[in-house]
């Protein structure tokens, strides 16, 4: 076994970081606090010249319909057969100020960062330049959202009392966007100055941006967006590349892992359950498969063994990890007829 492990971990490491060469420095098997900085450090590094007239031409590019290549789509708009400010596209010279064309709209609105954003012109640079925030939007359903805070809701975007509610289509896409505002601003565009509601236990990311970024999740119009970002502004939104990041720092109900991070099938990983994942103090251990009494140990990333628990009710017993420093574990339990490894994630 101890021959094994060292390879198991050689495993999951590279199945992590080979999913995007943009991520090759940054360490992923961190998590909670330790991960939002260092994904923080991560996309600090963008370009300090880009500025807001650049948008312009940046959203034909990054919010081009797939469906007709000529038009953008429009965040918040959701029918091409009534009035044109719900107009869900237009085609891509339609830029203006006036009625049924689109302008450039801060999802993050600027007035609500702390401090504000500030007025923007054409050579604005900088926080309210971020392209990653900057969306067309039809000029006046740009208006009506204003700098109305987003808040639960259903159906089409609109107003949910005093706040917005963005769209059912649109949703995922604001959530992974007020994400990376907070995750590169901190406390300046911090998730509740532009977010309603309760936050997730005792972070600040707001459980109706968790929840959001489950229920809608990354379509191929959204992956477009973070390709061609990377090549001109030099950062990337790690939410859209892997929601589950999201996740693996605030908790929550699990969002999806497409970077696989803890869906690796193979047989070890089979017929075990552990919960939750991530954890913090107590997890538990379930398991059909074992038949006889076991014992329970877990190695951390390097191999090394930091726990040690007979396992006396086989079929579920609780183990205390208050004690193990954040960071990805592997618990395996070994009995007579089966040995059954999982990775956990403490936070």
């Amino acid at each position: 076994m101890k021959k094994i492990l060292p390879l198991l971990f050689v495993f999951i490491i590279n199945s992590i970081t080979a999913q995007q060469s943009y991520y090759s420095d940054v360490n992923l098997t961190l998590t909670g606090q330790d991960l939002f900085f260092e994904l923080q450090s991560k996309i600090n590094n963008a370009s300090g010249s880009f500025t807001y007239g650049d948008v312009r031409d940046t959203v034909k590019i990054t919010d081009e319909n797939p469906d007709t290549t000529t038009d953008v789509l429009l965040v918040y708009g959701y029918d091409d057969t009534g009035s044109c400010t719900t107009d869900r596209s237009r085609d891509k010279d339609d830029f203006g100020g006036t009625s049924c064309e689109y302008n450039r709209e801060h999802v993050f609105a600027r007035s609500n960062a702390n401090p504000t954003m500030g007025d923007v012109n054409n050579s604005t640079t900088g926080i309210g330049a971020d392209p990653h925030n900057l969306r067309p939007s039809d000029q006046q359903m740009n208006g009506n959202r204003g700098n109305r805070k987003f808040s639960d809701g259903s159906g089409n975007a609109g107003n949910a009392g005093a706040d917005w509610y963005p769209g059912d289509e649109w949703k995922g896409d604001v959530a992974r966007m007020m994400m990376y505002m907070y995750t590169r601003y901190g406390d300046r565009c911090l998730p509740s100055l532009n977010g309603a509601g309760a936050t997730q236990g005792s972070t600040d990311m707001l459980q109706v941006y968790l929840q959001w970024n489950i229920d809608d999740p990354v379509n191929d119009f959204e992956d477009q967006r973070n390709p061609y970002l990377e090549n001109i502004y030099g950062n990337r939104n790690p939410f859209i590349d892997n929601p589950y990041l999201a996740t693996i720092i605030w908790g929550g109900e699990p969002a999806e892992d497409r970077w696989n991070i803890f869906s690796l099938e193979d047989k070890i990983f089979e017929n075990l359950i552990v919960y939750p994942n991530p954890a913090s103090e107590i997890i538990w251990v379930q398991n059909s498969t074992i038949i006889n009494s076991g014992t329970i140990i877990i190695y951390d990333i390097v191999g090394k063994e930091v726990l040690h628990k007979e396992m006396n009710d086989y079929s579920k017993s609780s183990i205390d990890v208050s004690n193990l420093s954040r960071g990805l574990y592997l618990i395996t339990i070994f009995s007579e007829n089966k040995k059954i490894t999982k990775k956990i994630v403490i936070r």
